[in-house]
């Protein structure tokens, strides 16, 4: 019969491999003012972008001024010259959710006049699923493919949780000596 100890360890090893492939909101830029023209280059929300791991289920928010303001996904050739004229989707209700269904880049870019010129645009690449079962690091596409983020860390979002393969590994080797003591 399994000690109460050993029941609890495993308990903990299911609990840990259901948070890890939980989906994530992520306010875009960190605070509901981001989604304006940067102060400065170095103050764009694709640095944002890079340090975030984007997966497969996950969700962008947006907070804005909605008589002001909008929310373009558009193609990268839209994104690269700022055309606002054929969004692939179109958001304008000031509190805007677009869930990440596929893995790739997505391009965004306001919606008001001469904002995207002046950088108020975003490039969110999503991590394929097979990367996120095993915690790996996906390799980016390459920068003459798009002029956007590179290599995300591996944390970021509203919940940091840990990898299955990293918290498996760690609870696994204590249930091991756990089991060995007992």
């Amino acid at each position: 019969m399994a000690s109460p100890l050993f029941s609890s360890l495993a308990f903990l090893v299911l609990i840990l491999v259901a948070r890890s492939s939980e989906a994530k909101d992520f306010l875009v830029g960190g605070n509901t003012e981001s989604w304006e023209i940067p102060s400065s280059p170095s103050k764009t929300l694709n640095h944002w972008a890079e340090a975030n791991r984007f997966q497969v289920g996950d969700s962008l928010v947006w907070k804005y001024d909605d008589k002001k303001d909008s929310v373009l996904e558009v193609t990268r050739e839209h994104y690269l010259s700022c055309n606002t004229s054929s969004p692939i989707a179109e958001h304008r209700d000031g509190n805007t959710v677009v869930k990440l269904p596929r893995s790739g880049p997505y391009y965004f870019i306001s919606g008001a006049e001469g904002a995207c010129e002046k950088g108020e645009k975003l490039i969110v690449v999503v991590m394929s699923g097979r990367q996120r079962r095993s915690g790996g690091i996906s390799p980016a596409p390459s920068p003459m493919e798009y002029d956007g983020p590179t290599m995300a860390p591996m944390s970021g979002g509203r919940k940091l949780t840990v990898g299955i393969k990293g918290g498996l590994v760690g609870v696994l080797a204590v249930m091991v000596m756990v089991a060995r003591i007992l």
